[in-house]
């Protein structure tokens, strides 16, 4: 069955939302309105703004004019096509829209059939360079598992197998080894590949708000709830849900993850209907399942539904053979980025990188290589430049060095605001590429910098 496309109409004057919602929803399309730019954005912000396909967005506008509204949506979904249109349209205004990204400018009265014949272009336009991109990263991720060691190797020859089954995936292994990288190529290499891909990290999210998270709610469930909310779960219809730091999950989610499982069926926060959901879901955890099971503190039953397909990504250590290759990589990858030219390793260097144990597994060589490449002043990375090594130097940290806060959740903050605003400083304002660096979505990033005061401007 082919999806409809969601089209959201921002216009202040009701005849025109009521007759373009109409004539579209005549077409097949579903239709989302708003009288002002400033909902738009909250709403391009929020769950529903990953499911709109095109934005048809008056110039004038109370409050927030048309045009600072496309600037601010840009930043928030830059591959979100953006029609405007305007009763009073001018050639510098149209130039301006084109400037700040928009796909195309319609005059009023609205010719329905020109309407109809761009939005469908915009959108089509659209999925071809998303499909791009996605091409692109799948290539880009396909590098980033060099196998010159066999475990390796075997691990990247059964993906072909496992992403052409639908069957639900279980990923262990330690923290930074590219378990989420593993999901995502297995999504990107099967069926669902033109479906979401959506991650929920259970570890980050309390008891209380995860059922909500997951599952959706109705507006009025709980206080704080003001409208309705999809949840993961319908968010990835179609796609891949991958539930990550499973082993986090509280025994009542689990319950109700396992029910979704068997069912294929969630039940909203609030609500006595079920929603039908059709996800593929892979989990990950870097912790010992088996031993959690014995505790008492993870379901065995929920344990098979997941583990249809298990899948353990190796250590670092246990790939020695990859270290120096992976070195390599990143160092032409981080070059690229910053606009600089490749640096070699030296002898000592390449010493100093196969002999270290890499607690923090391939997320720590990245970082790494990323530091001397800042760092390094010379045509070579000397031994100099690698030391002292992250995982010691966080071990030699003295706490008592840090502020005083009156809360965990201070400190979370303070630190938070740190590593952001490094980020910002390193990717030069581009916050497509913090948000990548954080694993976070754009959306969530921006709402986490309003929460901090980080004053940013995309660059």
């Amino acid at each position: 069955m082919q999806v409809s496309k969601t089209i959201l109409l921002v216009d202040d004057e009701p005849g025109i939302r009521k007759s373009l919602s109409t004539a579209l929803k005549d077409e097949g399309y579903q239709v989302l309105r708003s009288d002002n730019g400033e909902k738009a954005i909250d709403l391009i912000s929020g769950p529903d703004g990953e499911a709109v396909d095109l934005v048809l967005l008056d110039v004038w506008l109370p409050g927030l004019d048309g045009l600072k509204t496309l600037q601010e949506l840009k930043k928030i979904q830059p591959e979100l096509p953006v029609i405007m249109i305007s009763g009073h349209g001018t050639i510098n205004t149209a130039l301006e829209a084109t400037k700040h990204g928009a796909f195309d400018f319609l005059e009023k009265p609205i010719d329905l059939e020109r309407l109809l014949l761009v939005s469908s272009n915009a959108i089509r336009q659209s999925k071809l360079e998303r499909e791009n991109k996605r091409l692109k990263s799948l290539m880009e991720q396909e590098r980033f598992f060099i196998a010159d060691s066999s475990i390796m190797r075997d691990l990247l020859s059964s993906l072909t197998l496992i992403s052409a089954s639908n069957g639900r995936v279980l990923i262990t292994g330690e923290n930074g080894t590219g378990k989420e990288d593993i999901a995502r190529l297995i999504h990107q290499k099967s069926a669902r590949a033109q479906g979401p891909f959506i991650e929920v990290n259970c570890a980050s999210i309390s008891d209380e708000l995860i059922e909500s998270e997951l599952f959706g709610h109705v507006r009025g469930s709980f206080p704080g709830a003001l409208k309705d909310a999809r949840g993961r779960f319908r968010e990835a219809d179609g796609g891949t849900l991958f539930l990550d730091e499973i082993g986090d999950m509280s025994l009542r989610t689990q319950a109700k993850v396992l029910r979704a499982l068997q069912e294929g069926q969630i039940e909203p926060l609030g609500s006595e209907a079920s929603v039908t959901v059709d996800c593929r879901v892979i989990a990950s955890t870097n912790k010992d399942l088996g031993e959690l099971i014995k505790q008492g503190q993870f379901r065995e039953d929920l344990y098979f539904r997941l583990a249809v397909v298990p899948l353990r990504v190796p250590s670092l250590r246990e790939r020695p053979e990859d270290i120096l290759p992976l070195s390599e990589l990143f160092i032409k990858q981080i070059a690229k980025h910053y606009g600089k030219s490749p640096k070699a390793l030296t002898t000592e260097a390449r010493s100093i990188l196969t002999s270290h144990d890499w607690p923090g597994n391939v997320r720590e060589l990245k970082n790494l290589m990323e530091r001397a490449m800042i760092l390094c002043r010379t045509p070579e990375i000397h031994k100099r430049d690698l030391l002292p090594l992250p995982s010691r130097q966080i071990h030699n940290i003295d706490p008592f060095s840090f502020p005083e806060f009156a809360t965990l959740k201070d400190a979370r903050d303070w630190f938070e605001k740190i590593y952001l605003e490094r980020e910002i400083q390193l990717q030069k304002g581009n916050m497509t590429r913090v948000a990548e660096k954080a694993g976070v979505d754009r959306s969530n990033l921006y709402k986490r910098l309003k929460a901090l005061g980080i004053e940013h401007r995309e660059n």
